[in-house]
């Protein structure tokens, strides 16, 4: 708004004309300056104004004045104008009535926004704030000096960071003063603080600053908006927390527990939990006596270290991952989460004075970084399975009562995957017990046949299943070897086995032919509720040379010639045994001296994505290499055919033949 200054004296000529007045009224200094006043007014005539009149006596006579009068542009045009005069004194006992005035809708409008700036600082519930280029308080509102926890006189004057306690590294600051520089306006920028009159409390605001106009008068500096989100923002991060517990509890649910192997089930929960809710984590099986064993508080516990992750620099690495048995005293925090059932969490400080009894891992862990350690029990069908920890660090917030309940749930779901795990691995190791205690300790010799044979079982993520085999000594020199296989797994593929090789080894001693034994094999079989498995029996005669072959559906046997040619005896495959109504055939072949057989199960030729009469060919190639040592080309043989791990349980025997010479 422009104000024109103007001085008329006691003559009632104007004496003194401002720049505002030239806007004004429209003429400059040397038109008006000595004529008289009435100029300025529409009602002139002859040099006199009426209006002009009245507004210099009540000047002169009141001492100050102030209303609004029709005035005159000098290019003729009337408008409302609002004048304020008032008598100054000058040399000589004179004086000179100064006038200001204005237009009156530029008035009227400034008054509307110095209302409204009034209510505005009054009443608005927003933080209003105003700051020279120094970024010391001008000017704020109540609201603001409510937040800060301060009266508005504490602000005036003093620096911004004398209000404000920051822990920004003085980037707030920056921005602040790169907007009193003339800069961008930052608009909603969200800032973090706790203020000298609320030490106590976090505060986040979001904030928008610009930089103040510097109109004519007016001063420079920053103008600025602060709202309170805190509670806002809390809630949006608890929000954003939930959110993330429940996506971590979906990953959980997906990786935990994809194998029946107890190891690599540990390990899912730890890459499950880091990064994303730990900066560290393992997880320890208890090492119980014995099953029945309960909880003692009173006594050590020893655990195994089954699984370690942490993306932690060195030395927490080595924390992680560098002891296998860890041995916890009475009175420790892991002693403590027992006895309730419930997920703990302990500062390292605490943890160290009760938990750590090792000097050398007690160095580890103070140095390690981490800073807060969470311990949760592994409980599935009312038995401790173990412990799993997480550790964070100082640059993540500790742990909260969310965290814990989240732990127990993850806990809680590991926990039952692991028993699943550790009770199909019991059941695994009682069918491998049982299947390696049916097989042949050792095989019958004879100067005749020279064995090498090979039994591998199937990984752990597969069950055992049925594969067995036998050598057996007859009268005059004959060699039985046998080779079978029950379908499935498990433990009762192995007692199905352990049945067949003993009925076997009892029908061969009365000499019967092959597709005789076979036949009454087949027999006890159905009688045992054997539903379905293959076996290959052949007797050899040293004194003619000659074998007898019959087979239950089992895969051919083959016989390597001494120059090295390959043959597939593949005319004698009968129906498996269990099946029942079938005849068996034997088949008879001669072998010459030093040949050898193989005889194998399809675990040996078979596998995922490999078809058998590939995997028969492969072994074909591998058996016409340079013969060497039996020993050796059975190594090799697996060595190249088998997958790693072998995903099913695979028998192989190799049997060079000699022929009875008399002297």
């Amino acid at each position: 708004m422009s104000v024109a200054v103007f001085g008329i004296d006691d003559d009632d000529l104007v004496c003194y004309w401002g720049p505002g007045a030239r806007d004004l009224f429209g003429y400059d200094s040397s038109a008006v300056l000595s004529q008289p006043g009435a100029v300025l007014f529409p009602d002139a005539s002859g040099g006199a104004s009426a209006s002009c009149a009245r507004m210099l006596e009540r000047g002169r006579t009141l001492g100050y004045w102030r209303g609004r009068l029709a005035a005159r542009h000098r290019d003729g045009t009337v408008f409302d104008c609002g004048f304020r005069v008032f008598p100054v004194s000058g040399a000589q006992g004179r004086s000179v009535v100064m006038g200001l005035a204005s237009r009156s809708e530029e008035l009227d409008r400034v008054k509307t926004n110095l209302a409204f700036l009034d209510a505005l600082f009054e009443t608005c519930p927003i933080g209003l704030v105003m700051l020279d280029p120094d970024l010391r308080y001008v000017h704020l509102n109540q609201a603001l000096a409510d937040m800060d926890g301060l009266p508005i006189e504490a602000h005036l004057g003093r620096h911004m960071d004398e209000i404000m306690v920051m822990s920004d590294g003085g980037e707030y600051e920056r921005v602040l003063r790169a907007v009193a520089a003339g800069g961008r306006p930052v608009v909603g920028m969200l800032v973090g603080m706790r203020t000298r009159g609320r030490p106590d409390r976090d505060q986040v605001r979001s904030v928008s600053f610009f930089p103040l106009s510097q109109a004519v008068g007016s001063r420079p500096g920053v103008g600025g908006l602060m709202v309170d989100v805190t509670d806002r923002e809390q809630a949006i991060l608890e929000a954003t927390a939930g959110r993330q517990r429940l996506a971590l509890l979906d990953r959980a649910a997906a990786r935990i527990g994809t194998t029946l192997d107890v190891n690599l089930t540990a390990q899912e929960l730890v890459e499950t939990v880091v990064p994303g809710f730990c900066d560290g984590s393992v997880v320890e099986v208890v090492e119980w006596a014995d099953e029945t064993e309960l909880f003692d508080p009173e006594l050590p516990l020893v655990t195994r270290r089954i699984a370690s992750g942490t993306i932690l620099p060195p030395p927490a690495t080595e924390l992680v991952s560098g002891a296998e048995t860890v041995t916890y005293p009475p009175g420790s925090v892991i002693h403590e989460m027992l006895r309730t059932g419930r997920p703990i969490s302990a500062e390292v400080k605490e943890f160290l004075a009760r938990t750590v009894s090792d000097e050398a891992r007690a160095r580890l862990l103070a140095e390690s970084g981490l800073s807060c350690i969470l311990v949760a029990p592994l409980i599935a069908r009312g038995t401790v399975q173990g412990i799993a920890m997480f550790g964070r660090s100082a640059a993540r917030p500790p742990y909260t009562q969310d965290d814990l309940s989240l732990a127990g749930e993850l806990a809680s779901r590991a926990a039952i995957c692991l028993d699943n795990a550790r009770l199909y691995s019991r059941v695994q190791d009682i069918a491998l017990t049982l299947q390696r205690a049916l097989l042949p300790s050792a095989l019958a010799t004879s100067p005749y046949v020279h064995m090498a044979h090979r039994y591998v079982p199937g990984s752990r993520i597969t069950e055992v299943g049925g594969d067995w085999y036998d050598v057996i000594n007859l009268p005059d020199d004959r060699v039985v070897l046998v080779v079978g296989d029950v379908m499935g797994h498990g433990v009762p593929a192995a007692a199905a086995m352990g049945r067949l090789r003993i009925t076997t080894k009892a029908l061969a001693r009365h000499d019967r032919e092959p597709d005789d034994l076979l036949a009454e094999l087949d027999a006890c079989a159905q009688d045992a509720g054997i539903e379905l498995a293959t076996c290959l029996y052949i007797v050899y005669d040293p004194k003619t040379g000659r074998a007898r072959i019959a087979s239950a559906g089992h895969p051919p046997p083959l016989v390597v010639h001494p120059d090295g040619r390959v043959e597939t005896i593949d005319d004698v495959l009968g129906v498996p045994l269990g099946v029942g109504g079938f005849p068996f055939r034997t088949t008879e072949i001669e072998l010459p001296e030093n040949a050898t057989l193989a005889l194998y199960t399809d675990g040996l030729i078979e596998a995922r994505g490999r078809d058998i009469e590939a995997g028969l060919g492969r072994l074909r190639t591998e058996l016409a290499r340079d013969q060497g040592s039996l020993e050796a080309t059975a190594d090799r043989i697996l060595e190249n055919l088998l997958p790693d791990p072998p995903t099913d349980d695979t028998v192989l025997v190799l049997a060079r033949v000699h022929r009875h010479t008399t002297s």
